[in-house]
């Protein structure tokens, strides 16, 4: 039946009895999920990591017959368009810009570099035929971020190593797809021609460029006419899931299309045709949603490795992870080091996290599960990529925090921090003051009170501006003590010129304002201008703020 299909594969008898397991085994799993996250915060380790780890645990336990399985179908089809959404959606274009072309080198010539090599000396250690050979080389050659970025999260990364691992394996994902497809019809046809190659590569990427951007620009235009979250959801998980099928029914690349389609609606939605309170919902809802797939996905891949067909492949996944380590780094190091000669240089400190960082994750592991029933040693090859999924998420899961603190890629000075902390009161002083603007010219603010509160704000403003001032000059010692006013004082006076109306009324125009201060901040994040750690506090400041308002 289709709802066996759609999550997990349980054999059980009877539908309602299906159904009923399904929801137990998600409760379980879920259960699972919140107890990996508090132990992986405890002891300070990758939350990804423990994921696979738990659920290799589970599948021990578990009795052959109700073993859990995963189907690539669901990876393709449902997990990896929202992925690709949600990263796409946090992707400052602008920055992409910024990094393109060390991106392209390594999504275009070096991922090709590094599924050549690997295929090699697959072929070299293993004794494969060139197909498979070459089948899980592309597949070796995948790089999925979660983790990496899981751990940029906690120690802050310079913003152009950040966008460097995205937009790397936002591009090389498609590459990688496209390589996979042109391998599978020469083991199907036997021959392939270099014209059909070219042609074929240019029409799948091209082709799914203007399917997301008609998408896109077409969700933006749906988005204007409704400011409501809650529809705005809908269109954005309807967009993405119906990107990437329609590129799959035009026979073009569907994760093209939901990457242009995320980074167009990510870019231009939420700054001209929706309010603030919408933009924190709907990018609130994205962020769990990206982290509830890999939640989901890290899991069942740790419940989808056996153990005994682990230990007996061991010695073939262990050269295997040699082979997929030496492409990359022959890819890294050498490519990296001619982009000093037409872009800014890459730190050698930056390679050897991009190296270290060569995670592999979801998309390999999907592909392995869809390799052709009929190709050779196919259970052999799917068992490697396993294994080697395992050995990455968990061996350079777990040492990848130490790397990056070890090179101090992630080393900020306080007076950073500082320099920071008032950007973001800037920011969102600003921020709240724009809402003010539109909410007085609709009629909803009388004049006196909306010149009380935005001179509230103003105080914040000139006061953030003059301490930033002496920074960038550098005089410290004139910050005023105004800084660390808050909100609820700020806006005391403005209190009793509405009491006519209502102190609930007065909490839902200051709800606005807030809401209006965490977008601000939220965009901040999203394009990488603001460090999470300073982001969280205010944002936590401003959640307390909006627990003491009256509901409307």
């Amino acid at each position: 039946m289709l709802r066996d299909r759609i999550l997990l594969a349980v054999p059980v008898s009877g539908g309602d009895s299906n159904l009923a397991e399904v929801l137990t085994v998600l409760i379980v799993l879920l259960l699972v999920a919140t107890g990996v996250a508090l132990i992986s915060r405890r002891l300070r380790i990758p939350y990804i990591a423990g994921l696979v780890l738990a659920g290799l645990a589970i599948t021990e336990l578990l009795p052959e017959t109700n073993r859990i399985r995963l189907d690539s179908s669901l990876i393709f089809n449902l997990f990896l368009p929202i992925l690709l959404f949600e990263a796409a959606l946090n992707t400052d274009i602008s920055r992409l810009r910024s990094t393109i072309k060390p991106i392209a080198l390594l999504a275009g010539p070096g991922i090709l570099l590094c599924a050549g090599i690997t295929s090699v000396l697959l072929r070299l250690e293993l004794g494969l035929d060139w197909i498979p050979a070459s089948l899980v080389g592309v597949i070796l050659s995948i790089t999925d971020t979660a983790l990496v970025i899981a751990v940029f999260k906690e120690v802050s990364a310079p913003h152009r190593l950040v966008t460097l691992v995205e937009g790397e394996s936002l591009v090389n994902d498609d590459v990688a797809l496209v390589l996979f497809s042109l391998i599978l019809t020469v083991y199907k046809t036997g021959t392939l021609s270099p014209l059909y190659v070219v042609q074929e590569f240019l029409f799948v990427i091209i082709g799914g460029a203007l399917v997301g951007a008609a998408l896109g620009y077409l969700s933006i235009g749906l988005l204007s006419q409704s400011d409501d979250p809650l529809s705005s959801i809908l269109l954005t998980v309807a967009i993405a899931l119906g990107a990437f099928q329609a590129g799959q029914f035009l026979h073009v690349s569907g994760v093209v299309a939901v990457v242009v389609a995320g980074l167009i609606v990510g870019n231009f939605e939420h700054s001209q045709v929706t309010s603030a309170s919408t933009q924190v919902t709907l990018f609130s809802f994205w962020e769990y949603a990206g982290f509830g797939v890999n939640t989901f996905i890290f899991l069942l891949i740790g419940l989808e490795i056996n153990i005994n067909t682990l230990w007996e492949t061991l010695p073939a996944v262990f050269l295997a992870f040699i082979a997929y380590q030496v492409g990359r780094a022959i890819t890294v190091y050498p490519l990296l080091a001619t982009v000093r000669f037409f872009d800014r240089p890459i730190p050698m400190r930056w390679r050897h996290v991009l190296f270290v960082g060569n995670i592999k994750g979801s998309l390999s592991t999907a592909l392995a599960l869809s390799l052709p029933l009929g190709l050779p040693g196919r259970e052999k090859l799917i068992a490697i990529v396993l294994g080697i999924v395992l050995v990455s998420l968990v061996g350079q899961g777990l040492s990848l925090p130490w790397v990056v603190r070890r090179l101090k890629v992630a080393h900020r000075s306080e007076s950073y921090h500082q320099i920071e902390e008032l950007q973001a009161q800037l920011m969102t002083a600003k921020a709240a003051q724009d809402e003010l603007d539109d909410l007085f010219k609709s009629g909803v603010l009388p004049k006196a009170v909306y010149e009380e509160m935005r001179a509230a704000y103003q105080v914040r403003v000139a006061a953030s501006e003059r301490t930033l001032r002496d920074i960038y000059n550098q005089r410290p010692g004139r910050a005023s003590e105004s800084n660390g006013e808050s909100l609820s004082d700020a806006l005391g006076d403005s209190e009793a010129l509405l009491r006519s109306a209502g102190r609930t009324k007065l909490d839902a125009i200051r709800r606005q304002l807030l809401l209006a201060e965490k977008g601000a901040l939220t965009d901040a994040l999203r394009r990488r201008i603001l460090s999470e750690e300073v982001v969280e506090e205010r944002i936590k400041t401003l959640n307390e703020q909006l627990l003491k308002l009256e509901d409307d």
